[in-house]
């Protein structure tokens, strides 16, 4: 099968080992540039070009999906298909053009509900165990195209990375992993074949969520115990949950290591003051 697979993170790299258990290797992949990392800002390869390179799969890196150099590149490529799964990238229109079946979007959330950049941790807010992947045709808006295939998560497939809800965004995103991956292995071949007719979602009972910033993390530790909770599990990895602290007339900004939900409350147990290293929340 003749697909070109585009995706950056790791999550991405996860997918294309489990597509390579059903033999659905790409014929290209297409990730981006090297970025510099660290202090010393080191160019460093996605995890997706580690994988290609790993597998002796041709890959490409263009500055912009847009770029005409690029762009003539896949129509070259005489690709049946696309799959796009966390590219970090928006395709032009032209650009999902291009392959004769169409392009095919992992996304993480059982859709029309939670279109956009953060489904996972917009679920883990609201305290929604609805949840689940969708794969769905692209078009120019976003997460807006017919649905081809979508699968709840079930609760044992949570327990797997989570002993009890709520789960980090981590976890919760992983699980999301196992099932879309597994969902995507079997969906390619059958829609390929034309076994598979996409359904148009229903657009009126779409919700959004949007790109999360540094200072959405912050919160209130006076303030409702279980969304603190939430926030924490949510935004745990990035950008991190955080407070202000007044000392001698200056804001002291608090970082959040390590909390529990406990007997109803939002309990601290470890905090990184700023300038300073981590520390017992009750020191």
């Amino acid at each position: 099968m003749n697909f070109i697979f585009f995706g950056t993170p790791q999550l991405s790299a996860d997918i294309l080992e489990r597509l390579k258990k059903d033999n659905l290797l790409p014929s290209l992949i297409v990730t981006n540039p090297d970025k510099p990392v660290g202090r010393k800002h080191t160019l460093t390869p996605s995890p997706v070009k580690l994988w290609a390179k790993k597998n002796a799969i041709p890959f490409l890196q263009p500055e912009s999906p847009s770029d005409p150099v690029f762009t003539k590149q896949l129509v070259t490529s005489n690709c049946e298909l696309f799959v796009v799964v966390a590219y970090g990238s928006i395709l032009t229109k032209e650009v999902l053009a291009i392959p004769e079946k169409g392009s095919l979007n992992l996304h993480y959330s059982l859709l029309p509900k939670y279109r956009g950049a953060s489904p996972v941790e917009t679920a883990i807010l609201h305290d929604d165990r609805d949840v689940g992947v969708s794969i769905l045709l692209l078009d120019e808006k976003m997460d807006h195209g017919p649905v081809v295939a979508d699968r709840k998560l079930i609760t044992s497939i949570v327990s797997l990375v989570s002993e009890a809800w709520p789960p980090s965004a981590a976890e919760l995103r992983e699980a999301c992993n196992i099932v879309g991956g597994d969902l995507l292995a079997e969906t390619i071949p059958l829609f390929v074949e034309g076994k598979i007719t996409p359904r148009e979602q229903d657009h009126s009972k779409a919700t959004y969520t949007k790109k999360i910033l540094k200072e959405d993390g912050e919160i209130d530790p006076k303030g409702d115990g279980y969304k603190n909770y939430l926030k924490y599990q949510a935004y745990k990895t990035w950008p991190g949950v955080f407070f202000f602290k007044e000392e001698e007339g200056k804001k002291i900004r608090i970082k959040v290591t390590d909390a529990e939900f406990r007997d109803g409350k939002f309990v601290i147990e470890k905090i990184i003051p700023e300038g300073k290293k981590e520390q017992p929340y009750r020191a």
